[in-house]
């Protein structure tokens, strides 16, 4: 306990920017992140998460930017560059029709967040080389394979129904004998116990796109967001701003066992921007 009291101390240690919002690197990120709440106690998480949305919907208007800026979700593969290799993403758009399938294409947020990646190691803001990741939802899996091919030791976690395309992306862009990490597929349903290999030793990295979809996955989301949590762990989610409602939400309840920061777009790929897309950083209070 006496260490994670000094991990949030040294958090807390920041600058205020223009808007007297506090600054600071957090958790393994070492660029900097706008500090939600100030890191203050429990009475402010509902106000900070409150202001927050106001925030995001007032100054980045994300119902004005194009949507699938970055996909066609009608193709059947996303090509895309990234870490030196031409990658091959594909995609059913066909299971779109389904309701409550998802995963099964590509959205911004996870082309964001997998360049977002690339850009912070190239920067020098992050190193996954040797780290172990899990990726919560990983669906098509762009996110993993980056992550892996950037040097991570990655497990790439979904439902049940989701893991056979999920296989097949990894199997299909991951297959070089000179790749730097590695990356396993492996069943997850958000709330159930974790199986051993993905808690025993905890990650250092938590990874997610687009997981904040419902207030009704907010409870098990946020249950294995802790059972995967420890000390040395930061968690990266990326997702795209379509409910205020929802993101309040969750912000409200994972402040209350997180210290959360917002990952400014300026930080974000140059090439990949996107005024629809939020990106939080959040470690274990």
């Amino acid at each position: 306990m006496a260490a994670a009291s000094a991990a949030l101390m040294e958090v807390l240690e920041g600058e205020d920017d223009d808007d007297g919002e506090m600054v600071v690197g957090l958790g393994s990120y070492g660029g900097k992140v706008r500090l939600l709440g100030g890191g203050g106690g429990c009475d402010e998480e509902g106000e900070a998460a409150a202001a927050e949305t106001m925030l995001l919907w007032g100054l980045q208007q994300p119902t004005l930017a194009q949507p699938n800026a970055f996909v066609s979700q009608s193709s059947l593969a996303l090509a895309i560059e990234a870490c030196g290799r031409s990658l091959s993403i594909l995609q059913s758009p066909s299971s779109l029709s389904t309701p409550g399938v998802t995963g099964s294409v590509m959205w911004d947020s996870g082309i964001v967040l997998g360049k977002f990646l690339e850009h912070a190691v190239d920067s020098g803001m992050l190193l996954l080389q040797g780290k172990k990741v899990v990726e919560l939802g990983s669906g098509c899996g762009l996110v993993g394979c980056i992550s892996a091919l950037l040097g991570a030791q990655v497990i790439l976690t979904d439902l049940p129904v989701r893991l056979r395309l999920l296989r097949k992306n990894v199997e299909t862009n991951l297959k070089h004998e000179e790749m730097r990490g590695s990356a396993v597929v492996k069943e997850l349903t958000w709330g159930d116990d974790p199986d051993r290999d993905l808690i025993e030793p905890l990650p250092d990295y938590v990874l997610g796109s687009d997981v904040i979809y419902s207030e009704g996955a907010v409870e098990d989301l946020m249950e294995t967001l802790l059972q995967l949590s420890g000390i040395q762990t930061t968690i990266i989610l990326a997702g795209e701003l379509r409910n205020d409602s929802i993101l309040e939400y969750f912000l409200d309840a994972v402040m209350k066992y997180f210290v959360v920061g917002r990952v400014d777009e300026a930080q974000f790929h140059p090439d990949y921007r996107s005024r629809r897309v939020a990106m939080y950083v959040l470690v274990k209070k």
